[in-house]
């Protein structure tokens, strides 16, 4: 339950710009799920969820700047579990996911800022990378470690 809730949350604040624990709160009982303040709350801490700046200048829930770390361990295994598949052909990636979990994947992936991939490009529940020449097989590994799926 807490991982389905938890894949909500970063499908959620993908979609809106969700500003309070309230909002969330709101939409995740919109989507079914039964939950307090201090739950959102809870999850919100251990996604390590923190708040940035919109186009339009205010603050709404994102994924944090994973830049040069590893994902949290909740988060990690959230993600983890979205993936569907991962595929290499030449120096291209295709990363398969859950429906609309693509985009939070592709958010952690690209602020791991790693030099072999050149770019991303997200859809719902697709992913391409496009690598430098001869370092697919190496990024495919790279990814399937920092998502324990090996």
């Amino acid at each position: 339950m807490k991982r389905t809730r938890q894949n909500k949350i970063l499908e959620l604040i993908e979609k809106y710009e969700i500003d309070t624990q309230t909002t969330l709160q709101e939409r995740l009982k919109e989507a079914g799920f039964d939950v307090t303040q201090t739950t959102v709350s809870r999850d919100i801490k251990e996604m390590k969820l923190v708040k940035g700046l919109t186009e339009r200048g205010t603050y709404k829930y994102v994924l944090p700047n994973l830049r040069q770390e590893a994902p949290s361990p909740v988060l990690n295994s959230t993600l983890a579990a979205a993936i569907t598949r991962l595929e290499v052909s030449d120096n291209i990636i295709v990363l398969r996911t859950l429906p609309g979990m693509a985009n939070a994947l592709a958010s952690c992936v690209d602020g791991l800022s790693l030099p072999e991939i050149l770019g991303s490009v997200a859809g719902d529940d697709t992913i391409l990378f496009v690598v430098r020449a001869g370092e697919a097989e190496h990024v495919r590994e790279k990814l399937l470690t920092v998502f324990n799926k090996k």
